[in-house]
């Protein structure tokens, strides 16, 4: 059985895990931006930086729609632009906020059955799928300011504790 003890990060207050979750995607769509806004105000070559960012916002809505039991609306790897990408950020974040809302933390042991981009049938936990969701788009943002960097840009600043000690993350 997974390890599900209360967090107590803020003031004593316990945090369970649907809490902490939600809190993580707050994170996501906080870093999501940030990254949108780095990739605004440099100017040069922002090909695959896009294309990284949009690849994390059509993962994140395939991710939804598999905990939906939705068809997959999206490629994984979508050709869109910084307009494209504004959009969908501003809408990932708001259909997550609304699904984790209705997120109990009983909820989180529930598997959830789906076929992968493959066709292959996988089931696994909801705090898994989410969990998972946010550790891919980290790792994506990571690519995201290595490829900025080599291009002589500035990336963005998504470090979890940044967003946190500026007041994004609450």
């Amino acid at each position: 059985m997974p390890y599900l003890a209360p967090l107590r990060p803020l003031g004593g207050r316990c945090l369970n895990l649907a809490d902490s979750l939600r809190r993580q995607f707050a994170y996501d769509e906080w870093a999501n931006q940030e990254v949108l806004r780095a990739i605004e105000a440099n100017s040069g070559d922002h090909g695959r930086s896009l294309e990284l960012l949009a690849h994390i916002l059509s993962a994140e809505r395939l991710w939804l729609e598999r905990l939906k039991q939705q068809p997959q609306s999206l490629p994984v790897w979508p050709k869109i632009d910084f307009e494209q990408c504004l959009a969908q950020a501003q809408e990932m974040g708001h259909l997550w906020r609304e699904h984790l809302e209705l997120t109990t933390a009983g909820d989180l042991l529930q598997s959830v059955s789906y076929k992968n981009s493959k066709g292959e049938s996988w089931t696994n936990t909801i705090a898994d799928i989410l969990t998972h969701v946010i550790m891919h788009s980290v790792y994506h943002r990571g690519q995201i300011a290595s490829h900025m960097r080599e291009q002589g840009q500035t990336p963005a600043h998504t470090d979890f504790i940044h967003g946190v000690r500026q007041g994004w993350v609450k």
